[in-house]
């Protein structure tokens, strides 16, 4: 069940303001569960910075989105979601926390990263999707946060191969059962995602597509 949190008392800046061809859009505020929600309904996420004390908030331009149709699955992961079984919201500290091993190349999740995002769980907007082993290890998942139909998806990790895919092929299944219109977002089209079947779109087209999904019932 969700609970709506306290209004932010921030302010961030509307689409216009926002600086052109630069994806990061302004720094400050906080991570108060009303300031995160805030924020994804606007088009924005945080992530830190290197060397800024505040937090930055992001906008990419191009935006990566996964359509629910366009999940790409070769045979070998057709044969590993076979493998692992799929739960949702059973451990969702574990997976941020294995989300944010410091020992994981190009780290940003910090400590008080975590603690926001589990806030945000405890009151019912994020989740995690965790794919476990035949003997009950974690092997690897996802999380990130649902508003309407957004599913900002923030991170994923995997300690055995394939894992956190499944998650995420987990996650799209969900998705697409839920029904209405739905919007996946994985913030930047890397090439990895880009494998799996994410595309670029472009910032105003992902923010007249995020107000279209806003009112669309959540899936979990």
């Amino acid at each position: 069940m969700r609970a709506d949190p306290p209004a932010t008392s921030w302010a961030f800046p509307p689409p216009h303001r926002w600086p052109r061809g630069d994806d990061l859009v302004c720094g400050g505020a906080d991570l108060e569960p009303g300031t995160l929600l805030a924020a994804y309904r606007q088009g924005l996420f945080p992530m830190p910075l290197r060397g800024w004390p505040a937090m930055a908030w992001w906008s990419p331009d191009p935006r990566g989105v996964l359509p629910l149709d366009g999940l790409r699955l070769s045979r070998s992961l057709r044969r590993s979601c076979r493998r692992y079984e799929i739960r949702t919201d059973t451990t969702f500290d574990a997976v941020v926390r294995a989300c944010a091993d410091p020992r994981r190349p190009g780290g940003w999740i910090t400590a008080a990263m975590r603690d926001a995002y589990g806030r945000l769980h405890r009151l019912g907007w994020a989740h995690s999707v965790e794919a476990y082993d035949r003997d009950g290890t974690l092997a690897g998942g996802l999380y990130g946060v649902e508003v309407g139909g957004l599913f900002a998806a923030e991170s994923k990790f995997h300690v055995r191969t394939d894992a956190s895919k499944v998650a995420l092929a987990a996650l799209v299944a969900r998705l697409r059962e839920a029904g209405g219109e739905r919007l996946v977002d994985v913030q930047w089209c890397t090439e990895h995602l880009a494998r799996l079947g994410a595309v670029e779109m472009r910032r105003a087209a992902y923010l007249r597509r995020l107000r279209d999904v806003l009112e669309t019932a959540p899936a979990f």
